[in-house]
C-alpha cells in the first residue's frame, strides 16, 4: 500500500483525533483550501473578463456577454454531478491532484484567446465551458474532506473549506482588475491591447486574466500530490454511492442548498454585469469582489454558528434574511425613467450576499447529521458492528450528498446571469427575475420548517 493511503481512520474516537488524526486532517484541509480557491478563480474568470471585452474591440451583444457569464456555471454544475463520486474511487489526494492540474486548459486558453479581437465566439464559449472544470472541484473537495473530520466539527472543517475556497470568487473580482493593467509577464506574456471608452484610452492586458493563475495552479497541484492522503475507508464504488437517488432527504437538501449555494455563486457570477447594464456610470470592477469576498467570510462564521445552534434553525432565518435583502434590491433600482439608488442597492447586496454566505454553511452542516441520525436509527438494537458500520455507511452517503447537492446547486452560477439577462431583454429590467428568486426562498423557507425545524420534525438538525 502507498505511503500516502490511510488504512485505519477513526476520528470518532477521542485517542486517534488527539493522537494524530487531527493533524493529518488539519493537514488535508489546508492544502484543499487553495486547490479549491483558484478552481474558483477558474470558474468565474469570465464575470469579470466579459466586462472588458467590448472595450478592447470585440463585438459582442449583452445577451451575448450573459451567456459567456453564465456557460462556466452550466458546465461546472453538470462536471459536480460527476466529482461528487470521484473520491472513493480514485482517493482523495489522487483527485484533487488530477482535478487541481486541469484549471491549467482553460487559464492558459483565455490568455492566448483575449489577444485576438478575431477569435471567434463559438472558441470563447468553449473557454468559458471549459472552465467548468473549476466548478466541478467544489463537490470533489468538500466530499474528501468531510471523511476526514468528526461528526462534532464537520461544520467547521466544511465552512473553513468552502469559505476560504469560496474566497476565489472575490480573489478573481479584486486581483484581475489589477493585473490586467500592467505587462506582469513581460514578453513572455504578449502584447497589450489598446482599452477604449468614451474617449478615454490606455493600456491593457487582458491575457493576465488567465496567465496569473498558472503558476500558483501548478505549485498547488504539485502540493496535494505530495502532501495529502487517501483514506482507504472511503473508498466506495459508485454502486455503492448510488443509493443516495434513494434518500429523500438527498433531494431536499438539493432544494435547499440551490437556495443557499446556488444563490451565492449565480450572484457572484451575474454581479459585476448586473451593474454595469443598471448602473452604467459605476465601475462594476470597483464593488463585484466585495459581494464574494462578504459571502465567503460569513461562511467560515455560519459553520460555527450552525455547529452551536443547529443547521436547520440558521438556515431558516438565513432564507427570511434573503427575501428581506432581495426585497431592498428591487427597491433601489433604476425603474420608470427614474435612476435608481446605487449605494442602497450595494448595500442590500451586500447583506444578500452575507445570507447566502451562513446558509451555505448551515445546509452543510445539516447534511452529515442528517445520514449519521438516519444510518443510526436503522442500526438500533442491531449490536455493536451494525452501530459501527452504520457511522461508516454515513460517511460515505453523507459525502456523496455533499457532492451531488452542490452539482445540482451550482446550475445556479448558470440560471442567475441568464435570468437577469432574459428579463432584461423581455422586461426592459431585473425585476421579473429578482421577484422569482423571492419566490423560490419562501419555498425553502417551508421545506426547512417542515422537515427539519419544526417540533417533531421528521429530521431535526
Amino acid at each position: 500500500m502507498s505511503k500516502y493511503v490511510i488504512a485505519t481512520w477513526e476520528p470518532e474516537l477521542p485517542a486517534f483525533w488527539q493522537s494524530s488524526g487531527k493533524s493529518t486532517a488539519n493537514r488535508n484541509l489546508w492544502i484543499s483550501i487553495p486547490a479549491l480557491l483558484f478552481a474558483f478563480a477558474v470558474w468565474m474568470v469570465w464575470s469579470v473578463v466579459v466586462v472588458n471585452l467590448p472595450n478592447i474591440g470585440f463585438k459582442y451583444s449583452t445577451n451575448q456577454l450573459f451567456w459567456l457569464t453564465a456557460l462556466p456555471g452550466l458546465s461546472g454544475a453538470t462536471l459536480r454531478i460527476f466529482y461528487s463520486f470521484m473520491v472513493p474511487i480514485f482517493g482523495g489526494r489522487k483527485w484533487t491532484t488530477i482535478s487541481t492540474a486541469s484549471l491549467l486548459i482553460p487559464a492558459i486558453g483565455i490568455g492566448f484567446a483575449v489577444q485576438d479581437v478575431n477569435t471567434s465566439y463559438p472558441v470563447m464559449l468553449i473557454l468559458a465551458l471549459l472552465c467548468g472544470f473549476g466548478g466541478g472541484n467544489f463537490a470533489s473537495s468538500m466530499a474528501n474532506i468531510s471523511f476526514f473530520y468528526p461528526k462534532a466539527q464537520k461544520g467547521y472543517a466544511l465552512g473553513m473549506n468552502a469559505g476560504l475556497g469560496n474566497l476565489g470568487v472575490s480573489a478573481v473580482q479584486f486581483v484581475v482588475p489589477l493585473v490586467i493593467t500592467a505587462g506582469v509577464f513581460g514578453a513572455f506574456g504578449g502584447e497589450a491591447q489598446q482599452w477604449v471608452k468614451g474617449g478615454e484610452s490606455k493600456a491593457m492586458w487582458l491575457q493576465n486574466a488567465g496567465f496569473i493563475w498558472v503558476p500558483f495552479i501548478a505549485l498547488t497541484a504539485l502540493a496535494s500530490w505530495f502532501g495529502m492522503n487517501d483514506l482507504a475507508s472511503a473508498k466506495a464504488s459508485f454502486s455503492e454511492q448510488a443509493v443516495i437517488f434513494k434518500r429523500k432527504h438527498n433531494w431536499l437538501m438539493c432544494w435547499l442548498y440551490t437556495g443557499t449555494f446556488g444563490s451565492f455563486i449565480g450572484y457572484s457570477a451575474g454581479f459585476p454585469l448586473l451593474i454595469k447594464t443598471q448602473f452604467p456610470d459605476v465601475n462594476p470592477l470597483d464593488y463585484a469582489f466585495l459581494g464574494p469576498l462578504v459571502g465567503a467570510l460569513a461562511r467560515v462564521v455560519g459553520g460555527i454558528v450552525a455547529d452551536k445552534l443547529g443547521g436547520a434553525r440558521v438556515t431558516l432565518w438565513t432564507f427570511v434574511l434573503m427575501i428581506a435583502a432581495v426585497y431592498g434590491v428591487i427597491h433601489f433600482l433604476p425603474h420608470g425613467g427614474v435612476a435608481g439608488n446605487f449605494t442602497g442597492f450595494f448595500w442590500m447586496f451586500m447583506l444578500l450576499f452575507a445570507g447566502t454566505g451562513v446558509g451555505n454553511a448551515s445546509t452543510f452542516r445539516m447534511i452529515p447529521v442528517i445520514f449519521l441520525t438516519e444510518r443510526q436509527r436503522a442500526a438500533e438494537g442491531k449490536g455493536h458492528a451494525a452501530k459501527e458500520q452504520a457511522i461508516v455507511d454515513a460517511n460515505k452517503e453523507g459525502a456523496a450528498v455533499l457532492g451531488f447537492t452542490s452539482a445540482v446547486a451550482a446550475y445556479g452560477a448558470f440560471f442567475i446571469p441568464k435570468c437577469y439577462g432574459t428579463s432584461i431583454a423581455m422586461t426592459g429590467g431585473p425585476d421579473a427575475a429578482l421577484w422569482s428568486f423571492i419566490g423560490f426562498y419562501v419555498s425553502c423557507i417551508l421545506v426547512t420548517w417542515w422537515y427539519y425545524a419544526r417540533r417533531n420534525a421528521d429530521m431535526p438538525c
